[in-house]
């Protein structure tokens, strides 16, 4: 079986009025989502996917780059591809990685988690992803939205200031009662220029959050300053997450070393595969560490990662992300539906869990008609005004490309 073409496609899904949403530090503007679909075809008609980074730097690369390098190439053979480029390209590759494996479970007529190495269990715990600058009323109503929906656990952002977010995990406490699992997704809290907190301020309010048992606080601080979350966490009031923008193996292993996080995260698209995850759960494995998924885009995705977190014990890999939008009159962030409409069939979800297909590779049919549906718009899909300094940030793609300035949108 030989590979006769890899290609990418970027869509996107317009929001029907920019969403301008406040914050203690400035204002956030969503004007779309973007999504990519990775596809590889072999010479017997058989096709893989996998989802991808949903920017045109990454199509470029896999139209330019990896697509070329990978023609006549047996994708069953994935592990014994030697593929080098620069940082950026390699990470890309792995997510085309993930298409070669699917193509190559599809052939063996098995799961793709069986390549991954093998499945040590059908399920895997999700919890709600939500909840952004929103007022603490509007969180906690939609807390228990997302615990009504089923979910055992609800993810939301805060950057209202000290005492509204303090505010906010109290009443998100007190209307869903104990035993729900809260995270607290922290990261405005360190982009807000001036306004942003002090390591003194995150400290304090890990400690008052921590009567309220949040599962766990997520990059409070500057996710680079690994030596600062070993001394948040040394301080033992709240456990703390953090991962998703290590730029590579060196910075994982730096955070998993000192031991600056009780979960380390990691978005297994964008941040090197299940190659790369492979290695991060092994070295956190070693020192009593867990794993927890970024997955901030569509249902492949969220697919893609429970396909590798069902190879390891959930006390290993415990939870992954499952992203809620405000899709077909559901309760969530803002409509995403390509998000929902890429895969053929809706995911099985019970009691919080996810039921991993045995089926052929990925297990569901991808739903190929999302491409002409939904066609890309090019240019960033949010904006953050951050009022002092005064400057607006562009932001492209999904954790892989650097934030750059750029004039109000």
């Amino acid at each position: 079986m030989k590979i006769t073409r890899v290609e990418s496609f970027l869509m996107s899904c317009p929001l029907p009025e920019p969403l301008r949403l406040p914050f203690w530090g400035g204002e956030r503007t969503i004007l779309k989502r973007d999504a990519m679909l990775i596809r590889v075809t072999t010479d017997t008609g058989l096709r893989g996917y996998a989802p991808g980074p949903a920017h045109e730097r990454a199509q470029r690369e896999i139209h330019e780059v990896i697509g070329p390098f990978l023609l006549g190439k047996d994708p069953r053979r994935f592990g014994e591809i030697a593929f080098d480029a620069a940082l950026e390209t390699r990470k890309t590759y792995r997510a085309v990685e993930i298409a070669l494996m699917d193509a190559a479970a599809r052939h063996e007529g098995c799961a793709l988690s069986e390549l991954v190495g093998g499945r040590v269990r059908d399920r895997i715990k999700l919890y709600g992803s939500a909840g952004m600058y929103m007022s603490p009323e509007g969180y906690a109503d939609e807390a228990a939205a997302v615990q009504a929906m089923g979910f055992p656990a609800y993810k939301m952002r805060p950057a209202l200031g000290p005492e509204r977010d303090l505010e906010t995990v109290e009443r998100m406490r007190r209307i869903t009662g104990p035993g729900f699992g809260l995270m607290i997704d922290a990261h405005s809290w360190w982009r807000m220029g001036n306004r942003s907190y002090s390591y003194e301020t995150v400290a304090g309010l890990a400690e008052a959050m921590s009567v309220h048992d949040p599962v766990w606080i997520e990059e409070p601080l500057p996710p680079e300053n690994h030596d600062a979350y070993a001394a948040l966490r040394a301080r033992g009031s709240v456990k703390v997450a953090t991962g998703e923008h290590e730029p590579d193996e060196r910075g994982f292993l730096d955070l998993i070393g000192k031991n600056a996080a009780d979960f380390v995260q990691m978005d297994v698209c964008c941040q090197g595969g299940f190659s790369m995850g492979r290695l991060v759960v092994e070295a956190l494995r070693a020192r009593g560490l867990r794993f927890a998924f970024h997955s901030w885009g569509t249902t492949l995705e969220v697919l893609a990662a429970a396909h590798f977190g069902v190879c390891w014990p959930a006390d290993v890999v415990e939870w992954l992300e499952f992203p809620c939008y405000a899709n077909s009159g559901r309760r969530g962030m803002y409509p995403f539906p390509a998000a929902d409409e890429i895969l053929a069939e809706g995911l099985e979800i019970r009691n919080g869990h996810l039921t991993v297909p045995k089926g052929p590779g990925l297990g569901i049919e991808v739903n190929e008609s999302v491409i002409e549906k939904y066609p890309f718009l090019p240019g960033p899909w949010s904006f953050f005004r951050i009022d002092s300094p005064r400057e607006t940030i562009a932001v492209t793609g999904d954790h892989s490309v650097k934030w750059v300035e750029a004039a109000n949108p």
